[in-house]
């Protein structure tokens, strides 16, 4: 590959990008068809695996998700552009890759590189929508207010309200936490004057729904949906659930749904076979809890404990089913409102989430386990309900969908492709390749962070081809092919064998490599 060329084009490409987003700000979009505009539901969940009872798991509890699919299209092949959260939801809310939006970490607001950009919902607002935000939409602490014409917080709960523990002993220890950063000068207040402090991994919590965040922003946005419905406006309305994500905490009546014993563990507790041992790391995010962090062992190693893996997975699915009836709460409400026919619904997680495979626990890699995400559009629009499409799709492309949705022209810098052709016919095709990547070094334990580096996947229906580079990070281009990786889902769904050293794929190889080029402008 030509190292010029490479980083020639991903600097044009950001430049194309700045001044089409720079075009678009404040215009009001052509209207297609002037008739009553369907309302938007928008329901983003944190860390949700495409486990679910309408994508064919048959032990995961989702039975208000599964009644969403039976009105809608379930899309069994969607891919997120990026497996963390920031890159993911920005992608998701521009209709941007990463490398044009120069998003791929926790911290860069999108708007300190492309500072006119108009997102979803903005664009929505722009064009005589009232938009609602509740929970987490974009990155909780990277909002977009400019987005919203209100943005919603349940008073008495904490800004990044993920860590919100109900069982005493755990208030305790959250507690004796806090009071050891304030006497060390090391704590820090959020804007409602809590501080930031975790503890367990997961909690089965003696309590009702509402003591935790998820229900209690439900309660919330089913008073909003009251208010809404008077209003002279469509609405685009998005509720954004922190569950799964994080401690695992849910009410206890959620567990009692699952029997621990009869929860399956991974088969492949192991990384892929001849991948280099850095394209699956270190779990860090579960470290940073106190039952984990000195017993957790890296992806490299022997796998966990099985009684720990057990615990965390059956946390994992309560946490599940307490989203799911939350879910169901909203969808009753929008029934007995009388606004469900006249509104589109779209459900979806950020990314994946490894419990166990590739003795990993956690996202962040460029493979199939985190890229593959949840996406189910439903509701007003949808002709094709209750199908599931095994169409490649991918993140970049629900901006698009439901601009075409709500009948107005799609922005032309965006850079996916309607899904509306699927919703008519879910055995309609879009796109032949779904793209992914990954940064690697910008956070994650020590032994990551010694060389930024940047993995770019492409999916097609038969196979997962990667790329890895070298990371100028203060040029923020690629440098140097390290590593490639071949996976075969006609014979290894499970992405457990690199097989890009056979002699026998060169051909395939290269055709896979310019189809990656295609989809990173390189």
């Amino acid at each position: 590959m030509n190292l010029k060329l490479i980083k020639l084009s991903v600097a044009v490409q950001f430049l194309v990008i700045l001044v089409a987003c720079n075009g678009e700000k404040n215009v009001k979009a052509e209207v297609i068809e002037e008739n009553n505009k369907p309302n938007i539901l928008f329901i983003p969940i944190d860390d949700l695996r495409p486990e679910l009872g309408c994508y064919g798991n048959d032990l995961v509890i989702s039975p208000n998700i599964d009644k969403l699919a039976e009105n809608g299209v379930v899309f069994n092949n969607a891919y997120c552009q990026q497996a963390v959260c920031t890159p993911s939801r920005t992608s998701l809310l521009t209709g941007l890759r990463p490398d044009s939006t120069q998003v791929w970490d926790l911290r860069t607001h999108f708007r300190r590189n492309l500072p006119n950009v108009v997102s979803l919902p903005q664009f929505f607002k722009n064009n005589g929508y009232y938009t609602v935000g509740l929970g987490k939409t974009f990155h909780n602490t990277l909002q977009d207010s400019i987005a919203w014409n209100e943005y919603l917080h349940v008073d008495g709960f904490p800004f990044d309200p993920d860590a919100v523990y109900v069982n005493h002993d755990n208030i305790v220890e959250q507690k004796e936490l806090e009071l050891k950063r304030l006497k060390s000068g090391k704590a820090k207040f959020d804007k409602y004057g809590f501080i930031y402090s975790k503890t367990r991994s997961s909690e089965m919590g003696i309590s009702e729904d509402d003591a935790y965040y998820d229900g209690a922003q439900t309660t919330l946005a089913i008073k909003k949906l009251k208010a809404l419905k008077n209003s002279k406006s469509p609405f685009f309305l998005s509720v954004g659930f922190y569950k799964p994500h994080l401690p695992f905490n849910a009410p206890k009546k959620y567990w009692d749904l699952y029997d621990r014993d009869k929860i399956p563990l991974a088969n492949n507790q192991y990384t892929p076979k001849d991948s280099p041992e850095f394209s699956v790391h270190g779990d860090t995010e579960l470290r940073g809890y106190v039952d984990a962090k000195n017993n957790l062992p890296k992806p490299n190693e022997t796998s966990w404990d099985e009684d720990k893996q057990r615990e965390l997975i059956h946390a994992y699915y309560a946490c599940v089913s307490y989203i799911d009836a939350q879910v169901g709460r909203l969808l009753n409400e929008l029934n007995q409102l009388g606004l469900a026919e006249n509104t589109i619904v779209v459900l979806w997680g950020d990314h994946g989430w490894k419990l166990g495979e590739h003795n990993g626990w956690g996202k962040q890699t460029n493979y199939e386990i985190d890229t593959r995400v949840p996406l189910i559009i439903s509701g007003n629009g949808v002709k094709s309900k209750g199908k599931t499409s095994h169409a490649l799709t991918e993140f970049v492309d629900v901006y698009p969908t439901l601009c075409d949705m709500a009948g107005f022209n799609v922005p032309k810098h965006l850079q996916g492709l309607s899904l509306k052709p699927v919703l008519e016919d879910s055995e309609a095709t879009i796109k032949d390749a779904a793209y992914s990547q990954f940064l690697l070094g910008r956070y994650g334990p020590p032994e990551a962070r010694k060389q930024e580096r940047m993995g770019y996947t492409v999916r097609t229906d038969r196979y997962r081809y990667v790329e890895w580079y070298t990371w100028n990070k203060n040029k923020n281009v690629p440098e140097q092919l390290i590593a490639r990786e071949l996976f075969d889902h006609e014979n290894d769904t499970q992405e457990n064998y690199n097989i890009v050293n056979n002699p026998e794929h060169e051909v395939l190889i290269k055709q896979l490599s310019n189809k990656l080029k295609e989809g990173f402008t390189f």
